[in-house]
This record gives C-alpha cells, structure tokens and sequence, in this order.
C-alpha cells in the first residue's frame, strides 16, 4: 500500500509533464499522458493505478485562477484590487468581458483534466483485460468519472450549457452537441448513481491505497449537488441521506483550524484538494498559490513569512450579517480584520461598537496591516505563520483545499426537506442544529427554508461560491445586487470565453 507521501509525490510529479500544456490549444492537441498507449505493458496490471494518478495529479493541480473565478461573484466576497486586473473586479460586479484572459484559461484547464480522465479511464480498461480483479480496475474508472463529474459541474454553474467530451479525442467536441445547463446536470447526477456502487464505502480519509480519494459518499454528494442545481430536491435528500446514514462522517469539532493544517483530510471532508511540502523546509513543494487570497501587508509571528496579493476579501454585507447573529466561532474564522476595515465598519452607527475581540490581529498572533486593495481578507483561505513548515515562506505553503465537506451535506439536505422533500436519515432540525453546534449558537426548532439558506450563508461563505449559486437557483437577484451591484437574470452566466467561440460557433447560440 502507498504512503499518503508516496502518493502526493506520485501523483504531483506528474503534474510537471502536464502544466505546461495548462494554456494550449485543447483542441489542436491531445493530451500528452495519451504517451502511456506507447510501449506500455497492459500485463503489468500492478502499475494500473498509474494513469488514475495521473488524473488525480491533474485534478488537484489547479490553476491559481481556477477557484478565485468560480467564487467571486456573490454578495459573501468582493474582488480586491480595483484598477489591477480589472476585469476580474468587473466580474465580482457583473460586468463580463469575454475575452478576459482568466475566463479562457479556467475553461482550458478544467477541460483539459476532463480528458485527462478520460484517458485514465481508457487506459485503465486496457488493464482490465488481465487484471486478476477486474472491480479494482471498475473502481479506478469510477474515481476518474467521479473527479469528471465534479469539473463538469463547476463548468456548467460558470457557463451554463456546456460541450461534453464522452472519450479523450479533443477533435471530437467539434462534432460534438452542446447540451443544455439541465442536460449536463443531469448526466452528471446519472454518472454518480452508475458509479457510485463501483467506490469504496469509506470516508476519503480512510482509503489506504489512495489516501483521501474519492470514495462512494463522494459521488454521492456530487449527485446531491446536481439535483439541489436541478431543484430536484427529494433526489437531493435520498443522496444526503444516504451519506448521513453511513454514520462515517462527523463535523470537525475546531471549525477554525478544518480550514488550517490540522483539518487536513478530517472526517468532515468528502473531497479535498491535497497540497504538502512534506514537511521539510527545502525541496520539492506543491501548493495551490494562496497568496491570490493573502494580504499585501501584514507582520507574522514568524518572520519572513510571505504575503500575499489581496485579491479576495469577505464582503461588507457578510461581515454585517454575522455581526446580527452573534456570530464568534465563524466570523473570527472566515475573516481577517485590518485596521482600515475596522474603522470602515465602525463608522456605519449601527456598528460603531463591536466586540472586543475583533482586531487584526489574529489568535495566532499575524497582524494583518492596512493595505490597499482591500479592508478585510479570507480567513478560510488563511494559514497561521506558525503552522507554515520552517524554512517555507510561501503564504500558506502546505494547505488544503476543502471541496466538499459534511456540513454542506447536512445543510443541503435540511434544506431539500424543508422544500417538500422526505427522509428517515434526518430532521432538518436535527441537521442544522449540529451545525449551529459546533458554532456555538442555539437550536433552532421548526427551521424554515429561510434559515436554512441563512446557516449556509454564516457556514459556507467564500467556498467555491456557494453563496452565489444558490441565490441564482432561488431567483433572490435581490441579494446579490447589494454595495452598489445591479444583478438580473442576463448575469448568471460568464459569457464563453472569445478564443472558444471562435472556434466553435455553436457556443455563442447555446448561451
């Protein structure tokens, strides 16, 4: 069995082969691990895992632009940095230009790791031929159609109505149909109800051979998402339900340290972005760029440690809305406070006094100084210079990106019950009061959708815009046009990137 070392540096190396194609024509090329069709020995079934971590590699090498484009847009999070990469700004304002560098580039690299699961999925089919157990290699294929699933869905809430590759020829989408925004969901939600018998019934963490891989409860919860985008909402609750009832997840008890080192691979985590340093102060080093997230200013506890740009803050409205509910445990974790945003709240009368314990300088003792691009900065997105590995400066070297985790499990599933949905797993007051919990906040009794949406927006605030999608799936456009926004229904959907359209015309009449 391979050490969770073993497989991040297994599964990482790779990533050098492939990102420096990150930016290239997808469709003029193939992708270059279509190599293992080369000289590779089929019979050699104990290297069949190989092409599957190569698609893991693939997965979890996210383009520092990825996730900032998919979750700034919502009335939790603002863009920092008015002026510099402006168009990024504008998007957080629903001004969309098309040929944006950033909306081609997240669109290339998380198409490019769909056909990289497809050639995981065809290489490990030519395994299977001599493998003694062909389940494992059923197994394999179903994790590659599991990280699959997951892109597609990101794509389809960014852009809508989508191309679908079904093999790993890029030169097959130009005969391809574009399929509707339902069409994509719901083949996503068909592909984890085919795969989701084929995966291990286990906790990601508890998986052995691939240490915090998909597992059948991750399936599960992407087929929970697709149907809560669907407002499918009793599929929603029999997917929660049946993750509920396994009785293998728990919330993390520390919510400000599931985001920090030691929330890696918790039992509250479904789907986790895995990063390391392996704990040496030298040496190879792979890391999703948090400094995108980071501070321009700021005086750590242990000195030399890096900042960052200052492109991602916590709203306004967000911090407000906490501050009403007399939030502590979360507000302290999803925001960091500088002195400039302090006084920008104090000086609202309504909130010329906050509690004591709101400063900018965090428990762990970094103090966050005034910059300019932004008042406040993302505290889920934060790790302590006392947690960084000595001799790494690298703002935030060595942290995890949490995907999917329980709490967005029970909250979606409180949710689908209060919207006509039935289950036996679990009251909707069961499920947000053991969010509410961990909080330190009371019970509720008799929650409403209302306050179900409520607790998520305290819980998941500026994670892989949660907050966003879910005001666009309700039709609440009031929410989110809010400091000086103006959203309607034209703004859902980023415009396909102009590169894309140019070279396939059906786009531009499908949105």
């Amino acid at each position: 069995m391979r050490s969770t070392k073993i497989f991040l540096q297994a599964a990482l190396i790779s990533v050098g082969v492939f990102s420096a194609t990150s930016c290239h024509d997808l469709l003029d090329e193939r992708p270059e691990n279509t190599i293992f069709e080369e000289g590779t020995d089929y019979t050699k079934t104990s290297d069949m895992i190989l092409p599957l971590i190569g698609a893991y590699a693939e997965f979890q090498a996210r383009g520092w632009e990825d996730i900032p484009l998919i979750s700034v847009r919502g009335d939790d999070v603002n863009a920092g940095g008015k002026g510099d990469q402006q168009p990024y700004w504008d998007t957080d304002e629903y001004v969309y230009a098309k040929d944006y560098w950033m909306y081609g580039s997240v669109w290339e690299n998380f198409y490019r790791d769909i056909f990289t699961c497809h050639v995981a999925m065809e290489q490990i089919e030519k395994y299977k031929e001599f493998a003694p157990n062909p389940a494992l290699a059923d197994q394999y294929i179903a994790e590659a159609r599991t990280l699959r699933a997951f892109m597609l869905f990101q794509l389809a809430r960014v852009w809508g109505a989508l191309l679908v590759p079904e093999s790993s020829d890029p030169s097959e989408i130009y005969q391809s149909p574009i399929a509707t925004r339902e069409q994509v969901l719901q083949h996503i939600s068909d592909e984890m109800t085919a795969v989701a018998p084929l995966l291990p019934a286990v906790r990601p963490n508890e998986r052995t051979d691939i240490p915090g891989g998909v597992t059948r409860y991750t399936a599960l919860a992407i087929k929970a998402l697709a149907n809560l985008e669907l407002e499918n909402y009793q599929a929603v609750a029999d997917a929660t339900s049946e993750i509920i009832s396994s009785n293998k997840f728990s919330l993390y008890p520390d919510f400000y340290q599931l985001f920090k080192k030691p929330g890696k691979l918790s039992n509250e985590s479904l789907l986790e972005l895995q990063y390391s340093d392996y704990n040496q102060g030298s040496g190879t080093a792979h890391n999703y760029l948090n400094a995108f997230f980071g501070p321009e200013n700021w005086t750590p506890a242990v000195p030399g440690s890096g900042s960052g740009w200052g492109f991602f803050e916590p709203s306004l409205k967000y911090i407000k809305f906490m501050l009403d509910r007399g939030e502590t445990i979360r507000l302290e974790t999803s925001v960091i406070f500088t002195n400039r945003g302090i006084a920008e709240l104090t000086s609202d009368p309504n909130y010329a006094s906050l509690p004591g314990w709101i400063s900018n300088t965090t428990r762990d003792g970094d103090r966050f100084n005034d910059f300019n691009r932004a008042m406040f900065s993302s505290g889920k997105h934060y790790l302590p210079s006392n947690q960084l590995t000595p001799g790494r400066t690298e703002y935030g070297s060595g942290k995890n990106m949490i995907a999917i985790r329980y709490a967005e499990i029970l909250l979606m599933h409180a949710e689908a019950l209060t919207r006509g949905a039935t289950s036996g797993a679990m009251t909707a007051d069961q499920a947000v009061n053991l969010v509410r919990q961990r909080a330190g906040l009371g019970n509720l009794s008799g929650v409403t959708a209302d306050q179900v949406m409520d607790e998520k927006f305290a819980e998941l605030a500026m994670e892989w815009g949660i907050r966003f999608y879910d005001m666009v799936r309700l039709g609440r456009y009031d929410e989110l046009s809010y400091e000086g926004r103006t959203f309607d229904e034209s703004r859902i959907f980023l415009p396909y990137p102009l590169t894309e359209v140019d070279k396939l015309p059906g786009l531009a009449e499908a949105q």
